[in-house]
């Protein structure tokens, strides 16, 4: 991998096809090939590639492809599907490749789309859609135009895809190794013009996380597959491997996505209010309630995978308790300090959600649960701001504060009951996803005794590592 650099040619923000096409086809570009990614039910990234001189008929007819790709474990639906790229996702992959041959050297566009049926009408099964269907309701409900997301996205880094051996014993915000692998994953983002915030090292050894600024929902989620797919490409250059696994260590922290959100009707944040407790408008404090009180049923989503659980533990900084504060970082739910001068960034911080999880499926949930909140004006608890960790259960008991389920299959048993969940995702994704989930707790049980019920086993690092 050889990094480039043409000054004069755009490399992102593209309007329209005719915009893409106009550099695609300049010569001087050197893109051969186009990179379709997107997301299969369980949220990991699937990927082909056409040669550039297709992606013209690709933005009429559709690229074909077999369905099974995006059933997740479920190999079920062998139909075929048609992928139509968009063209605002059209990015170029800021490095250049080289065959055997060192004259044999070639670039790279990379682009999300839509799942299209044969027909060409929206396939309902497809993550991307059920995201835009969550925000058409928003705007059309509530007249939200905007629902910025700002994740941190959290990874280890260790030497091979099933060793989960640290490389450093550093912790949060000291020590470690590894940070220039974290400043050259960011500086190639940026050439695509993905903007981060700050990296830091975690808490965990190995432990690394890199903060992409806000973005308006669909993008952060087009954004945040296309960020995995780097961080896993520049450690790998490195002869490293960066994994999203939610826990891969005993006795460590694991990986959680904070996700910073709020929402916007014509340029004004609707989360703001100057002469409110923490300056959340009533709005924001019915949408805060939605979360918490649905988040039981809603955790499958966020913390999808048997091995997510392992993560949402007492004693490791893990939100598994139901409420919310501002300076808490134990609870549910934190509202970043207000301030002055900065309406624009009142916001509320989620902290149950792993990077693991399929992340069109956790930002659709996410404002769906918070419109219900808005929509039934839900009230919203007192905030909670000790530490609930160090809290009797009497003390827990008589503040209402509930916990995530304990397991994938509590998590399951809520999310199959519930209600909301089904109208979010849709029939088609809702039955998928769990028989999905079924498959996976009866394969991890057929390998892994009740003893490894909190603790991560040997199969989980087999298993999710090199997939996450």
């Amino acid at each position: 991998m050889r990094e480039i650099n043409r000054n004069c040619k755009k490399k992102f923000g593209f309007k329209d096809e005719e915009e893409v096409l106009k550099t695609v086809f300049d010569p001087d570009s050197n893109i051969e090939f186009i990179r379709i990614i997107f997301p299969d039910i369980l949220g990991r990234s699937m990927d082909f590639s056409i040669p550039a001189n297709e992606l013209e008929r690709a933005f009429k007819e559709g690229k074909g492809f077999d369905g099974s790709s995006i059933e997740g474990f479920m190999r079920i639906e062998e139909s075929d599907l048609l992928i139509k790229p968009d063209a605002r996702t059209f990015r170029v992959i800021p490095w250049e490749y080289q065959g055997f041959n060192e004259k044999t050297r070639w670039q790279e566009a990379i682009m999300s789309g839509d799942i299209l049926t044969p027909e060409g009408n929206p396939y309902d099964g497809d993550s991307r859609y059920v995201l835009k269907n969550a925000l058409t309701m928003a705007k059309k409900e509530f007249g939200i135009d905007d629902f910025k997301i700002g994740p941190e996205l959290e990874f280890f880094i260790f030497p091979k895809k099933n060793t989960a051996k640290p490389l450093d014993d550093g912790g949060y915000f000291f020590g470690g190794m590894h940070g220039e692998i974290r400043k050259e994953i960011q500086l190639l983002l940026k050439k695509m013009g993905i903007d981060s915030e700050y990296d830091h090292h975690e808490v965990a050894n190995g432990q690394h996380e890199i903060d992409l600024k806000y973005l308006s929902a669909l993008e952060m989620a087009d954004v945040s597959i296309l960020f995995k797919y780097v961080v896993k490409k520049v450690a790998r250059m490195h002869g490293l491997y960066a994994t999203f696994m939610p826990k891969p260590l005993n006795g460590q922290n694991g990986s959680g996505m904070h996700v910073h959100q709020s929402i916007w009707s014509k340029g004004k944040n609707l989360f703001f209010s100057s002469n409110s407790p923490y300056h959340l408008s009533q709005k924001a404090r019915h949408y805060t309630a939605g979360l918490m009180v649905h988040s039981q049923e809603i955790s499958a989503v966020f913390c999808q995978w048997v091995n997510s659980y392992k993560r949402l533990i007492r004693g490791y900084e893990a939100p598994v308790y139901i409420a919310w504060g501002q300076r808490n970082r134990s609870a549910y739910i934190r509202v970043p300090e207000y301030q002055p001068g900065k309406e624009h960034s009142t916001r509320i911080e989620l902290r149950s959600p792993d990077p693991a999880c399929n992340l069109y499926l956790a930002f659709a949930t996410m404002v769906m649960a918070g419109l219900k909140g808005m929509r039934e004006k839900y009230d919203l608890a007192d905030p909670v701001e000790e530490n609930i960790y160090a809290m009797s259960n009497a003390k827990q008991k008589r503040l209402h504060i509930k916990t995530l389920p304990p397991n994938l299959i509590k998590s399951l048993d809520y999310m199959k009951k519930s209600v909301l969940v089904k109208e979010i995702l849709g029939e088609n994704v809702f039955h998928k996803f769990i028989n999905n989930k079924h498959l996976e707790i009866e394969e991890y049980n057929k390998n892994v005794s009740q003893e490894y019920d909190k603790k991560v086993s040997d199969y989980e690092v087999e298993k999710y590592m090199p997939i996450l």
